[in-house]
């Protein structure tokens, strides 16, 4: 039985390090789109932005976080954020915008 166990701590070890390395990849993906300049890229940073989240969220669970706590975490971020009157709430309204949409999800 033991050997299972130790089977699956190190299966989880380098499950966490490939999420990781991945993350790492589209966030360097994601900056050299973003370099590049290109005007025509808007499903590119789709596609990385939402991998990036997804693996955030993976990465979280393989760490013993659940998704209900990584949700109710950044809700608490955002209205945090609200309160000290974050310069991308003064200037977009994006916070106000973002805690509206994860509400209604």
């Amino acid at each position: 039985m033991e050997n299972k166990m130790d089977m699956d701590i190190i299966k989880n070890l380098r499950t966490v390090e490939w999420l990781k390395a991945e993350m790492l990849m589209s966030i360097a993906s994601l900056y050299e789109l973003l370099a590049k300049g290109e005007e025509d890229s808007k499903e590119e940073v789709e596609d990385l932005t939402s991998n990036i989240i997804l693996l955030s969220y993976l990465l979280g669970k393989r760490l013993g976080v659940s998704y209900d706590d990584i949700n109710s975490n950044l809700e608490d971020k955002i209205k945090l954020n609200l309160i000290k009157d974050h310069k991308i709430e003064k200037w977009y309204g994006d916070l106000s915008e973002l805690l509206d949409f994860i509400r209604e999800s």
